[in-house]
């Protein structure tokens, strides 16, 4: 029988469970994952977040959860299927001392369960020329660089078949999710589309995806993050002209042979 959260007083240590899964979404590889791990190693759980059973809040012992502040953004995420259901499992950005876990089992009493898993998935071990993690499906990826003194090399992916979208940050190794409607409004602004059909139906992204080029989707992902920033570089961001037309064919040989 699995353990409950609301079995136990706050503060309070992980639960066995919660720390495997905190650590599967944030592989230890990886340099930037790694720091929150060690982060996460030296904190308890304050209380239950804001959104309620299934959201835990980290912190130093003798603080207090704060609701005052935004969500902070999605760092990780992963996800369980099973039989009955799937479970989801999200770890957002340190804020203020603090790291928001939410842990959405297929059944409400507890973390899900070991056994019974059918197939599980996360985004962050990800890296570039790898098959989407959730479908095993190739993406199109747009490979960019910043031109600052430290340049940057990033890519980010798209899974037309899971309609999902992602940056890897070569630097850190982390896969951040982008949220397709906004990024997509970027797109539409970009080539100045304004039939309604077209420009509010973000769907069309990964219908229409072969007809962007890799200077189109870089723009929209500098506008978009210029408003939400998902990754802090020195400079501007630029594609890899180098990479572009290889890229962009092998893209279009997969998707056509599926």
């Amino acid at each position: 029988m699995n353990d409950s959260p609301g079995d136990y007083g706050y503060p309070r240590q992980l639960l066995p469970r919660e720390r495997e899964l905190i650590e599967w979404i944030l592989p230890e590889g990886a340099p930037g994952y790694r720091a929150y791990r060690e982060l996460i190693a030296g904190m308890v759980v304050l209380g239950e977040g804001r959104r309620g059973e299934g959201e835990i809040i980290l912190g130093p012992r003798g603080m207090e959860p704060d609701f005052s502040s935004p969500l902070a953004p999605l760092l990780a995420y992963g996800s369980i299927e099973y039989s009955e259901g799937t479970a989801s499992i999200s770890l957002r950005e340190i804020l203020d001392g603090q790291i928001s876990v939410e842990i959405v089992g297929p059944r409400s009493e507890g973390p899900p369960p070991t056994l019974g898993e059918v197939r599980s998935w996360t985004c962050s071990p990800w890296k570039p020329g790898s098959p989407c993690p959730q479908c095993g499906r190739g993406v199109r990826e747009v490979p960019m660089h910043s031109t600052g003194g430290r340049a940057g090399h990033l890519a980010l992916a798209i899974c037309p078949f899971d309609r999902r979208l992602w940056l890897y940050d070569a630097s850190t190794e982390i896969n951040r999710l982008i949220p397709v409607t906004n990024f997509y409004n970027e797109i539409m602004l970009h080539k100045n589309i304004r039939d309604p059909r077209v420009a509010l139906d973000s769907r069309r992204l990964f219908e229409d995806l072969a007809s962007y080029s890799d200077s189109d989707l870089t723009y929209a992902f500098v506008t978009y993050n210029k408003l939400r920033a998902k990754v802090r570089v020195e400079g501007t961001i630029e594609p890899d002209r180098s990479e572009k037309r290889r890229a962009g064919a092998g893209f279009l040989k997969r998707f056509m042979k599926t």
